[in-house]
């Protein structure tokens, strides 16, 4: 029978219906496996993933190839999403034997759970002669078979933990690792390496610190370069806003259509960072675009952010968001050609459809606008992409920090008030008795454990919202998440594991500092830790934080693409990070306009909080009040202070020295 009707993956409620008997994952379907003496076929996915979708409709909706699997195999089907550290073992095991990755990962095991065959996407005809084959070899060469999987185990296992270092990258480094972007970047056409491309937030972020920092005019050229190809191509949206998975060419104008939270939380606030360093409108349009966007088209009914929108509608993948000329002349009449040529209707996609680009600044605005909305409106009548509704923790951590910073650098509190309401889905569904849930649907968390990326970014976010309202819940909240990371995920060198040591034991226990699409766990953590020291004066979570940081020095002359958030906290931390404490009465308007400048702060990783005089709760703010009587502000490092300032322009300068 295939058993995931219950499930609350929607990854794993689209496979309800196969006639595969999927088993999720659990002890019981291996239980089952050794009891058939037949090996696991593993295959893991996610609901937005178009590869998984075609290998679903080739061969698990089939009944031959599903008669074969059900005859031959125990069948466990795995949301990515939702069990991380499943998929990071059994992705390693894949990349090791076949040199490459990806989804839907399919992986042959033996009832122990150890990988002997792996790969990724296989068509139906060769799917059902690998089903075959591993069936023969299982039933004629077992000890073989079992062999290999001991080897693979046995080599994946016997490898060091996450090299240490001296702690974090120092001024050397930081610019050496510059320099190494630069050796991969994409002069013409912005970003790093060939196709396909994928947004570079993190090291993004990274170029934009080092320049606050540095000065350094090659860096910020680079990162602009890059944000603004970004924007202007078919990767973003540029009726709906929000940013695809990635450029399937290294021009940025075909995209690969799903469109994930992560990746738009993380562009969002990186473009206000753009913004806040140079004052480019670009930056700022595209940061509330992609903020509108995440609550207009992923936000639940219980206020979280739903994980991702799939890249097929009617079962054609970009369909949704392509246009022909005649589309256009439909919906615009007389401004068809002139649309046309803004957004670049040539025939860049399939059947003479085009993505819509932004190449240049529309020669006439209220026309532009009008246009948009009439394409936009005509748009929503389509069928849209299926939705994944699951909340994942990590992700609307990210989503806090980015809704929170922008509403306050724009001036829309609706933004902050949707961060606060994410934060309180968080606490009230995913924290359970001081332990992270790592996914909910429709309000009720499932049962996989965080992962470190969740206590990490969940802690990030909720420091970042704590700059822009001052609650003081938000601090103490994210101290006790990041308790919880040097309490149960450390390695005992500096490090930390990807998974608690409460939690499910997996052949390997996957540790990884490396950056993928959203920042390590471990450098994550780093951030957090070095945030939450420099509002507290902690120095067990500094130092714990420097530590974190030492791998970033190791990959930053070779592999700098993959440390950029190890390498963006790097320039936070030589930078201070600086401290800014505003100390007014909540209603004064004073007291607003010194908050909104320490907002404006462009040094890296400077920490703020607002608070009436003698306020509990953020150790920044003690012993430090008003001056006669009036609002003031303390700008300080390890929290030695300067002199108090009492003017936006007065703090402006003093953030400048």
């Amino acid at each position: 029978m295939n058993r995931l009707k219950d499930a609350t993956s929607p990854y794993l409620l689209q496979h309800a219906d196969n006639p595969v008997h999927w088993w999720e994952w659990s002890d019981a379907a291996f239980a089952e496996a050794r009891r058939r003496d037949v090996p696991v076929l593993l295959s893991v996915g996610y609901a937005a993933c178009h590869w998984c979708h075609v290998m679903a409709h080739e061969s698990f909706e089939d009944d031959a190839t599903a008669r074969m699997m059900n005859e031959m195999f125990v069948n466990i089907k795995v949301d990515r999403e939702e069990r991380p550290d499943i998929d990071a073992v059994y992705m390693e095991a894949t990349q090791a034997m076949t040199g490459q990755g990806g989804w839907p990962m399919t992986v042959f095991m033996t009832p122990e759970g150890h990988p002997f065959y792996c790969g990724t996407y296989f068509p139906r005809a060769q799917f059902q002669a690998l089903l075959q084959g591993v069936h023969k070899a299982w039933a004629e060469q077992r000890d073989e078979v079992v062999g290999q999987g001991q080897k693979v185990v046995e080599a994946l296992t016997s490898r060091g933990g996450v090299p240490g270092g001296d702690g974090p990258p120092g001024a050397e480094r930081l610019a050496a690792a510059v320099r190494a972007l630069a050796g991969s970047y994409d002069v013409a056409r912005g970003g790093f390496g060939g196709a396909p491309k994928f947004p570079p937030s993190m090291a993004l972020e990274f170029l934009l610190r080092h320049h606050a920092r540095t000065g350094d005019a090659e860096a910020l050229a680079m990162a602009g370069h890059t944000l603004e190809a970004m924007a202007r191509g078919g990767m973003y949206d540029q009726l709906g806003g929000g940013f695809a998975r990635y450029s399937v060419d290294a021009e940025w104008v075909v995209p690969h259509f799903e469109k994930m939270l992560y990746d738009n939380a993380l562009l969002a606030r990186v473009y206000a960072h753009w913004w806040r360093l140079t004052g480019d409108p670009l930056g700022r349009r595209i940061a509330l675009e992609t903020c509108d966007w995440m609550l207009r088209d992923l936000r639940t009914p219980q206020g979280g952010l739903a994980s991702a929108l799939d890249a097929d509608s009617e079962g054609v993948e970009g369909k949704f968001y392509v246009w022909t000329p005649e589309q256009l002349q439909e919906v615009l009449g007389d401004d068809a050609g002139w649309a046309a040529g803004l957004f670049e209707v040539t025939g860049t996609f399939e059947h003479g459809s085009s993505v819509l680009q932004l190449l240049r600044d529309p020669d006439d605005p209220e026309r532009y606008e009008r246009v948009r909305a009439a394409l936009l409106a005509a748009r929503e009548l389509r069928v849209p992409p299926a939705r994944d509704d699951k909340v994942v923790a990590a992700w609307n951590g990210l989503a806090v920090a980015a809704l929170a910073e922008c509403g306050a650098l724009f001036d829309r509190p609706d933004l902050v008030v949707a961060a606060e309401e994410v934060a309180a889905l968080l606490g009230e569904a995913h924290l359970r008795d001081g332990r992270l849930l790592r996914t909910s649907k429709d309000g009720v968390a499932g049962g996989n454990a965080g992962v470190l990326e969740d206590y990490a970014d969940v802690a990030e976010g909720l420091l970042a919202l704590h700059a822009v309202t001052g609650d003081a819940v938000h601090v103490v909240t994210a101290g006790a998440l990041l308790d919880v990371v040097l309490e149960r995920f450390g390695d005992g060198a500096g490090g930390f594991y990807d998974t608690a040591d409460d939690a499910e034991r997996l052949f390997r226990r996957p540790q990884d500092p490396t950056d993928n699409a959203t920042p390590s766990g471990q450098f994550a953590a780093a951030g957090a830790l070095l945030s939450y020291a420099a509002l507290t004066g902690s120095m067990r979570h500094r130092d714990a934080a420097g530590a974190a940081l030492a791998p970033a020095g190791l990959l930053a002359e070779q592999h700098a693409r993959f440390a950029g958030w190890g390498l963006a906290v790097a320039e936070a931390w030589a930078a201070g990070p600086l401290e800014i404490a505003v100390v007014g009465g909540r209603g004064d308007e004073r007291t607003r306009a010194l908050h909104q400048a320490a907002l404006l702060a462009v040094s890296p990783g400077a920490v703020v909080s607002v608070g009436e005089p003698g306020a509990a709760g953020v150790p920044l703010l003690a012993g430090r009040g008003p001056v006669d009587g009036a609002p003031a502000a303390y700008v300080c490092r390890d929290f030695a202070c300067r002199l108090p300032v009492m003017s936006p322009a007065d703090l402006t300068a003093e953030l400048r020295r």
